[in-house]
């Protein structure tokens, strides 16, 4: 059955572009919140030279009834941040810096711009803390002024549509390969031969896909300097005003590979017990809180991740150790990765507990969970209580305007994995507005 949706209008410029035809009938959907008032949004648009009609959609079944209200749709407290919705877009790399450098420039203001919504939070992508962390060609850093300086533009374009960003701080580890590095050897807690010898293991670098290259273990006293080199990114998040940091713990990347009994085989500190290897995780937490304080940190974790050649022998008392130290923190959220996801791949349900509902228990600060949602699940991930937000990440790729397109049950675009780590705007910034759907 067709129903109307006021708040996608059909629309023409009386005079001008058509690009800020939509643009200003996007604005309009945006201001009344994508109610159903029809003459609200005509009222609105008529002011600005815009003539809209409303069109006709047909839901999608996999959509829940958007008649009833949606729990993604009330407002939660993340530290000292209240988001109004809790559709939140998942750190997505896209390998779109400007190289050499590893600065944001035009495409990535674009891209953000686009997916940030009124009182959404975005988690940016992945990004490098130092040159020692870069593992994937053309990701973002936050290590130089110059960086510094582009993500300005970006936090500016998002804070423009009143929306919230977190960077997301990195070190990629042992997944890396020396072409990333200006030739030096990636670390690691340990050495493990197998990982830079399986040629199904397989890292960006500025040649192409490339098995990662033998990496060393790091000595005890170079982990305070990684320590540091962490802090130092969180303070140049601050300074490029963002709302707050998220600390990449998951997939298999270097705080992960210090982690998990697998990849750690150290004897020292830093090794050994899951108190010990716990540390460099606490430490690092205790040090960007410094910057921020905790209400402003969130940290993911991959509890039952495989990607990135990763295993533990007792998953369960690892992270729930983990999740039971980072309650000292008082941090905005822990981020988690489900088990149905390995890296940036969807697989099969029961490849081991579902990591929020069991952490959940231990962890009293919020939760944001993330792993091939869909709408309907989404919601009722959200009403069961398992977790208070939800991270979407490829759907926000193909779709910008996501929130809206779940509040309304619109259809959602498909993405194109082809595209996901290419280096120009196609499969970036190309992808249509509902609204542009609706005037084609």
């Amino acid at each position: 059955m067709e129903r109307e949706l006021s708040c996608v209008p059909q629309c023409t410029l009386i005079e001008g572009e058509s690009s800020l035809s939509r643009a200003l009938a996007y604005a309009a959907t945006s201001l009344v919140g994508g109610i159903k008032e029809t003459q609200e949004m005509l009222d609105f648009c008529a002011e600005h030279g815009v003539v809209a009609t409303p069109t006709k959609y047909v839901p999608r079944e996999d959509f829940m009834n958007t008649e009833k209200d949606l729990k993604l749709f009330t407002p939660v407290q993340l530290g000292s941040l209240t988001l109004k919705h809790r559709a939140v877009m998942a750190p997505l790399t896209r390998s779109r810096s400007e190289q050499p450098g590893g600065v944001p420039g035009a495409m990535m203001v674009q891209y953000y711009s686009d997916r940030a919504s009124d009182g959404g939070l975005i988690v940016g992508e992945a990004t490098n803390i130092s040159p020692t962390a870069r593992g994937w060609y053309g990701a973002p850093g936050l290590y130089t002024d110059q960086q510094v300086e582009g993500w300005k533009h970006v936090v500016k374009a998002i804070h423009a549509k009143n929306g919230f960003v977190f960077a997301q701080l990195w070190h990629t580890g042992r997944s890396s390969h020396s072409d990333n590095q200006d030739g030096n050897t990636p670390v690691s807690a340990s050495v493990d031969p197998t990982y830079w010898e399986d040629p199904n293991h397989l890292v960006s670098a500025p040649s192409g896909w490339v098995q990662p290259s033998p990496h060393r273990a790091l000595e005890i006293s170079e982990i305070p300097g990684i320590v540091e080199d962490y802090r130092k990114a969180a303070a140049r998040a601050k300074a490029a005003g963002f709302d707050g940091v998220e600390l990449h713990a998951g997939n298999g990347y270097l705080l992960d590979q210090f982690l998990q009994d697998g990849s750690n085989k150290r004897t020292d500190a830093y090794g050994g017990s899951i108190e010990h290897r716990a540390r460099l995780l606490l430490d690092v937490v205790e040090a960007i809180t410094s910057v921020w304080g905790g209400d402003r940190v969130g940290v993911r974790i991959a509890p039952a991740g495989t990607w990135n050649h990763m295993r533990d022998s007792n998953p369960a008392a690892l992270f729930t150790y983990v999740a039971e130290q980072l309650n000292r923190s008082g941090l905005a959220y822990l981020h988690i990765i489900e088990p149905r996801v390995k890296g940036n791949v969807t697989i099969d349900k029961g490849q081991g507990p579902i990591a929020a509902e069991q952490l959940r228990k231990v962890f009293k600060g919020k939760i944001i969970t993330a792993g091939g949602y869909e709408p309907k699940t989404a919601e009722t991930t959200i009403e069961s209580g398992v977790a208070d937000a939800v991270a979407f990440g490829r759907h926000f790729v193909a779709n910008p305007d996501l929130p809206l397109r779940i509040r309304e049950g619109l259809a959602l675009t498909p993405y194109d994995p082809d595209t996901f780590y290419t280096f120009d705007s196609v499969g970036y910034n190309d992808y249509p507005f509902a609204i542009e759907l609706a005037s084609r």
